[in-house]
């Protein structure tokens, strides 16, 4: 979730805060602190991350990443995360359309 032996910052414990009250509806939606950074989940099923920064980065594959790419989305290294556009993380109701998404896309390639 961020560089080896990076520190936490206060930015990505706010965000995680935040980021958890928002997809609240979305179910049982939890974090795990994960390599520096934190895994966020919807039951078992991992489909976001808080890097060590503070950054949200939701869980995309052929379905959803044209959508991200569209908007010029930063990916999370090599991992297939992507960085929403700043209005959609503005936006509540957004925010839980574009989770949603990447917790079905989670769901499909777990099963895989």
């Amino acid at each position: 979730m961020g560089e080896k032996g990076a520190k936490e910052s206060q930015d990505a414990a706010s965000v995680i805060e935040q980021v958890l009250r928002d997809l609240a509806p979305l179910g049982d939606v939890s974090s795990r602190k994960m390599f520096g950074g934190y895994g966020i989940f919807e039951g078992s099923t991992m489909f976001a991350l808080v890097n060590t920064q503070g950054e949200l980065f939701l869980k995309a594959d052929d379905s959803n990443r044209p959508e991200f790419e569209q908007i010029g989305a930063k990916q999370h290294g090599r991992m297939p995360y992507f960085q929403p556009a700043p209005e959609v993380l503005a936006d509540e109701d957004a925010l839980r359309d574009w989770a949603q998404v990447s917790i079905e896309v989670a769901r499909a390639n777990k099963k895989k």
